[in-house]
């Protein structure tokens, strides 16, 4: 495949095709799907549901960026590459790092420790509410008296704070690329 000139249509729908991809992703994941399950679900269910979907989610996630990021710098050579592309390759590094650190270690952490303690809430009767404020104060009379759920509730908010931070800067990365696409639609 030579990249000396224009890129093919097939290959700028290959690369708007993996950036459209993973930002409907993004956005259905983060905005609507969670919250919809979270106001209709027990606990558990929603939980289980979280524990196979969004390790599913961060890795597509994570190799949509990485084909962004191939696919962009195979048609912009550094040699020839503006300050406008070398940060879209940057933005794309970003997003790949990013996305692959929370693949690979917040969200397997946030699932583990997840499942961990709806094993102490099965056995304490609780997890069969629907959303979190629904009786949020056996839950910390849990944290309360249990020292082992009271760490793992601690670590969990600690990866579930880490995971979205990770998540929001790959929708910015993935929003600043599509906006950068948008404006270069011609060349790609």
């Amino acid at each position: 495949m030579s990249t000396d000139g224009e890129p093919t249509f097939s290959v700028k729908l290959l690369q708007l095709l993996f950036l459209s991809t993973y930002w409907g992703m993004q956005i259905w994941v983060t905005f609507i799907s969670s919250f919809v399950m979270d106001n209709h679900l027990n606990r558990h269910t929603y939980g289980f549901i979280q524990s196979r979907l969004v390790p599913f989610y961060l890795h597509l996630g994570s190799a949509c960026a990485f084909f962004n990021l191939t696919i962009y710098a195979v048609f912009h050579p550094s040699d020839t590459m503006n300050d406008r592309e070398a940060f879209q390759i940057f933005v794309f590094f970003v997003s790949v790092t990013i996305a692959a650190v929370n693949a690979q270690w917040f969200g397997q952490m946030t699932s583990e420790i997840m499942a961990d303690m709806h094993l102490i809430e099965q056995a304490c009767g609780l997890g069969q509410d629907i959303g979190l404020s629904s009786n949020r104060e056996a839950y910390a009379k849990l944290c309360e008296t249990d020292v082992k759920y009271k760490h793992l509730s601690n670590r969990l908010w600690l990866y579930r704070l880490l995971s979205s931070l990770c998540n929001l800067c790959c929708i910015g990365c993935n929003f600043h690329s599509l906006c950068y696409m948008a404006e270069n639609l011609v060349t790609l």
